[in-house]
C-alpha cells in the first residue's frame, strides 16, 4: 500500500549568511559540527534555536529512513523558522528562492521519492504571487506551505485574497503550518508555545479561513492544515454554537454555518492518540485526512503510519486513503506518477 507523508521538513545543507547580504540580522544559520554529523540551528546573533541531525538536510539520510519505516514519498516543506515574513519584500523573495531553488533540485534528483512545496515571501502578495508561478511553471511543484498567520494578520485578511485566487486558477494546493505561536512570551515554560500554542494556531487559521468567507469565495483552493488540524476538530462544537448565538460577531463575513466546511478542508493524521484519530475521522472524513509525521523532529510521529497501522477498527479503504489517496487528491497528483 503506498503510504505517502505530506507534513515533512527540509534544509539546505548550507544556508547563506542572509545578514551579510542584506544588511540586517534575524535570520537562521546552520552550523555544522567537525566533530560529528549533527548541525545547529543558530540565529545571526549567535542564539541556539535547536539541534538537527543528518535526515534535516541530506536526502539520502532521510532515503535511508524512508526505507526503514516504508514510506514511500516525502511531501518535502521548509522549517517554518525559514519564512522570514518579517524581512523587506525583496529579501523576502531571495530568502524564498534560494529555498524553494534548494527544494526543486532534491525532488530532480530522487522524482519517484520526493515532492516539495515552495514557500513564499507573504510580506507581498504581488512577489507570492510572481513565486508561486515560478515555482509551479518553472519547478513544477504541486503547492505551497505557509503560516498560520502572516505578521498578525489572519488568513481572512482581504489582503491575501489575490495569492488564494492565484493559487486557485493554478490549481496549486496550500499547505497551513503553525509559526510564531499566540502568547508564545507568556508561556515559555514546558514546551507549552508547541504543545498549546501549536494546536491553537491551527485553529486560529481554519476558523479564520471560514468565518472570513475564503473557503466559499475559493471553493477550489485545495487546503490541508498541519497537526491534525489542532484544537479545531474538537472545538467545532463551541464554534458552531457561537455562530448560532452571536451571528452579530461570527457571522460578518460567512453566513454559512461553520460545520458545513467540514469535509472541505484535509488535515494531516498527527494527532498522537488512536481516539483522537477516530474522532477526527468522524468529524472531517477519512478522505480528508493524510498521513501526516512532521518528519524529522521529535514531536513528529517517529514511526510514520504506526498510529494508523496500530488502529484494527480501520479497513483497507480507509487505510489507503489516509496512507495516500486523501495525500494523492489534495496535491492533485497520480499514483502512476510514482510506480
Amino acid at each position: 500500500m503506498l503510504k505517502i507523508d505530506i507534513h515533512t521538513h527540509i534544509l539546505p545543507p548550507e544556508i547563506p549568511k542572509f545578514k551579510d547580504i542584506f544588511g540586517y540580522g534575524g535570520f537562521i544559520e546552520l552550523i555544522h559540527k567537525p566533530s560529528c554529523c549533527d548541525a545547529d540551528m543558530v540565529l545571526d546573533s549567535g542564539k541556539f534555536f535547536r539541534k538537527v541531525e543528518p535526515n534535516c538536510f541530506d536526502p539520502q539520510a532521510r532515503l535511508e529512513d524512508c526505507k526503514k519505516h516504508n514510506v514511500d514519498i516525502q511531501v518535502l516543506s521548509t522549517v517554518p523558522v525559514m519564512f522570514s515574513y518579517w524581512t523587506k519584500p525583496k529579501d523576502g523573495l531571495y530568502v524564498a528562492q534560494y529555498i524553494n531553488n534548494h527544494l526543486a533540485e532534491v525532488v530532480a534528483q530522487t522524482p519517484k521519492k520526493f515532492i516539495a512545496l515552495g514557500t513564499l515571501p507573504m510580506q507581498s502578495v504581488e512577489l507570492s504571487i510572481k513565486e508561486a508561478r515560478r515555482c509551479v511553471n518553472e519547478l513544477k511543484m504541486p503547492g505551497f506551505e505557509i503560516g498560520t498567520h502572516i505578521n498578525n494578520k489572519n488568513l481572512s485578511h482581504p489582503d491575501f485574497f489575490p495569492l488564494y485566487e492565484a493559487l486557485e486558477d493554478m490549481g496549486a494546493a496550500l499547505f497551513i503550518h503553525p509559526w510564531e505561536m499566540m502568547g508564545q512570551s507568556d508561556m515559555p515554560d514546558y514546551w507549552l508555545p508547541w504543545l498549546v500554542g501549536m494546536p491553537a494556531e491551527s485553529a486560529r487559521a481554519i476558523s479564520s479561513l471560514i468565518f472570513g468567507g475564503v473557503f466559499e469565495k475559493f471553493p477550489k483552493l485545495r487546503v490541508a492544515i498541519a497537526h491534525g488540524g489542532g484544537a479545531f476538530p474538537y472545538t467545532i462544537g463551541r464554534i458552531q454554537h457561537g455562530h448560532d448565538v452571536r451571528p452579530d460577531l461570527c457571522a460578518v463575513d460567512c453566513k454559512t454555518p461553520p460545520r458545513d466546511f467540514l469535509g472541505h478542508f484535509y488535515v494531516d493524521s498527527l494527532v498522537h492518540d488512536e481516539r483522537a484519530l477516530k474522532y477526527l475521522i468522524d468529524t472531517i472524513g477519512v478522505n480528508k485526512i493524510c498521513l501526516g509525521t512532521d518528519y524529522p523532529f521529535p514531536l513528529g510521529e517517529l514511526e510514520p503510519g504506526k498510529l494508523i497501522e496500530s488502529s484494527t477498527w480501520l479497513d483497507d479503504k480507509a487505510r489507503k486513503a489516509l496512507f495516500s489517496g486523501s495525500a494523492l487528491e489534495w496535491l492533485n497528483l497520480s499514483e502512476k506518477q510514482f510506480i
